[in-house]
């Protein structure tokens, strides 16, 4: 059995412009700088799109993983799910959705289910869980500040 968790964010933006941000392969590497995490197959650059695969390499406890997802459900602009076809678990599934929040914003609910293919549940629940949850809720943190609306003279820091 898998273990699970859900993730909720607030962005002050419309849901379509959240849904096509989170599908956006520059902006998921440029949220990922923390694991020096890049595209190397796949659509690697723009919006990823129902049936299409994406691969990163990323390093993760001082070890580097590649890891390639497809997406293999959507439903514009309210939700998108990928899975891994390849990488280090054993079942990896990430559903992203996308609400009006009531403050005219989007509500961003991530729900990642994952099962390590060495470590025990245990582990997984103790190690895995709470770094993943880590490594979203920064992404999240760094989309949510790269899509509010800036100044005429200021620029945006991602696509």
């Amino acid at each position: 059995m898998a273990s699970r968790f859900t993730l909720v964010t607030d962005i002050d933006a419309p849901p379509a412009a959240v849904f096509d941000l989170a599908r956006n392969i520059g902006a998921h590497v440029a949220s990922m700088t923390p694991s020096g995490e890049s595209a190397i197959g796949g659509v690697t650059t723009g919006l990823i799109r129902l049936g299409e695969e994406v691969t990163f390499r990323a390093r993760h406890f001082g070890v580097w993983f590649t890891m390639t997802a497809r997406i293999v459900e959507m439903t514009p602009p309210e939700r998108f799910v990928d899975e891994q076809t390849r990488g280090p678990f054993r079942r990896f599934r990430h559903e992203h959705r996308f609400e009006p929040s009531p403050s005219g914003g989007t509500t961003m609910t991530d729900t990642i289910e994952l099962a390590s293919p060495v470590l025990g549940k245990a582990v997984e629940r103790l190690l895995l869980v709470p770094y993943l949850r880590r490594v979203i809720a920064g992404r999240n943190a760094v989309l949510a500040a790269s899509i509010r609306p800036s100044a005429p003279d200021e620029e945006r820091p991602l696509p």
